[in-house]
């Protein structure tokens, strides 16, 4: 059918195929599950946000742990073991600090005052 198209010099050839570089992101900090949260954070010039637990979980697309609405430890910024938790690492590394009010459901991130943006 395409017959013509050797007449006229023109063949078929096989082109090698791109790799597109990969990104290494091993050596750079990452908030895990948390990422969205942080993102967020990292993009807002106000130094307070204020976020309901219902709007941090839009945000992340997941409930938040039944810890985090009831114990003031989960947002201290580490866990109950001493190590740095998951989560406050998220503002953590957005250069921000957490103040929960848990019965109001709601947490005020501020940009830390050491921070040299």
């Amino acid at each position: 059918m395409f017959d013509w198209l050797t007449y006229r010099g023109l063949t078929t050839r096989t082109v090698p195929a791109r790799v597109a570089r990969s990104v290494v992101r091993d050596s750079l900090p990452t908030a895990g599950e948390y990422e969205l949260l942080y993102k967020y954070l990292r993009d807002r010039y106000a130094n307070r946000v204020v976020l309901t637990f219902m709007e941090i979980e839009d945000l992340l697309g997941f409930s938040l742990p039944d810890l985090a609405r009831s114990e003031f430890a989960w947002w201290d910024g580490g866990d109950f073991a001493g190590t740095p938790s998951t989560q406050s690492f998220a503002w953590t590394l957005a250069e921000r600090t957490a103040t929960v009010n848990l019965q109001a459901q709601s947490v005020v991130f501020e940009r830390d005052s050491d921070s040299t943006r």
